[in-house]
């Protein structure tokens, strides 16, 4: 799936045009809402021969130019607004600009170079996530659009950051939504031979950035880690959906007295050992291999109490048709998570499910929580850090919500 190639000599005026259909509410595009659905858009002959990715410029009904857009014939978001500017080129020098103002603000954010550089449609780049750990970038590219435009962003992100590998990571579930493969790449340099050392919050961490999850490690977790952290001086911490050990080795790196991390994967556990001894901590941190509900269940028959208890499992509702699905497995974490938490102690959970709103996850929660005969009083509400920035117009861009509870 191509588009046809992209230079600083390409005339905006010779794009392709696509226009909204008739009553289609070009103002939220106006003011920032950066899709346009496939029900929105006039879909002629023409329209829908274009491939995956094509760059066209958006107009209104009434054919008055609303910006520069990407094009999908096959993909539900059938555009993707990536300029205002109807006179745009989406050329290197474009996506310069783009990453040189996204690393501006992690530069101020961060005093290291390990962060999510690029958030997708907050940062100006729909459906491109751009994780950095140190001289390495992992890009996924989401949307056919960037697939297309991989050389021109590489080339751009190599120059802004001056980074030495690039690697691309296919995993995202969107991509076959936008008719992409899977497979992998290096773009750029060498990969890694070994799980690259990422510090954060004064613990290592070990990220695999090819056969990782995702791009490695979950940087949006970076601030609610912290919290858990200050509320464990001296705590024994149970960590569940722990992958490399995200709020375990954090909290023993804040003084945690003990901590256990319970994952499925056992690579992912290994790198949470190794991080352990990397964080000179592994004397106080362990490790357990299962089924997380299999394993809270089994705690629960060994009549095991935690100071802090913290589960952040993975996307229960990846779509608004697994919604209530989603919700009942989060009330089911909370029910069996509840009982061990020792008396006035903190339990932590989490949803990174984008169709989740924030009330519904924490009553979700809360259900739980009461159906286990706790009571809970909520302490504190946390987000994804502030190099996942939201855009303010797409509700979806909020997707991580953590809620602290004490019981």
């Amino acid at each position: 799936m191509t588009a046809p190639s992209l230079t600083s000599t390409t005339p905006p005026s010779d794009l392709p045009k696509v226009r909204l259909r008739p009553k289609t509410n070009a103002r939220a595009i106006r003011h920032g809402f950066p899709w346009i659905y496939a029900n929105e858009l006039v879909t002629d002959r023409r329209t829908k021969a274009m491939s995956g990715g094509s760059i066209a410029l958006l107009e209104d009904e009434n054919r008055a130019p609303l910006g520069v857009v990407a094009v999908n014939p096959t993909s539900k978001i059938i555009a993707r607004m990536l300029d205002q500017d109807p006179e745009a080129q989406i050329d290197s020098a474009w996506f310069a600009a783009r990453i040189r103002r996204a690393l501006a603000l992690r530069t101020r954010l961060f005093a290291e170079p390990f962060y999510r550089l690029i958030h997708a449609e907050a940062d100006g780049l729909p459906g491109v996530v751009i994780d950095r750990f140190g001289d390495t970038c992992v890009l996924q590219p989401n949307a056919a659009w960037a697939e297309a435009c991989l050389p021109q962003l590489v080339e751009a992100l190599i120059e802004v950051t001056g980074v030495g590998t690039v690697l691309k990571n296919a995993s995202g579930r969107t991509r076959a939504l936008e008719g992409l493969d899977d497979v992998s790449a290096v773009l750029a340099g060498r990969a890694p031979e070994a799980p690259v050392r990422v510090p954060m919050n004064g613990a290592t961490y070990l990220a695999d950035l090819t056969g990782g999850q995702k791009t490695g490690l979950y940087f949006d977790q970076r601030g609610n880690h912290a919290f858990a952290a200050s509320l464990s001086h001296g705590a024994r911490v149970l960590d569940v959906f722990s992958h490399v050990g995200g709020f375990s080795l954090a909290c023993l790196a804040g003084g945690a007295a003990s901590a256990l991390a319970v994952d499925g994967s056992r690579p992912a556990l290994d790198l949470a050992v190794a991080g352990a001894a990397a964080s000179g901590v592994a004397e106080r941190f362990s490790a357990r291999q299962g089924d997380a509900f299999d394993v809270l269940a089994a705690l629960a028959d060994e009549e095991a109490q935690f100071d802090v208890v913290i589960c952040d499992p993975p996307a229960f509702a990846p779509s608004r048709q697994a919604l209530e699905a989603g919700l009942r497995a989060y009330e089911r974490v909370a029910r069996l998570a509840a009982p061990l938490v020792a008396e006035n102690g903190i339990l932590g959970l989490c949803s990174c499910s984008h169709a989740v709103d924030l009330a519904s996850f924490r009553n979700a929660s809360a259900r739980g929580i009461g159906r286990a005969g706790r009571r809970p009083i909520l302490i504190h509400t946390g987000f994804a850090g502030p190099d996942h920035p939201q855009l303010p117009q797409l509700a979806e861009s909020g997707y991580l919500k953590s809620v602290f509870f004490r019981l």
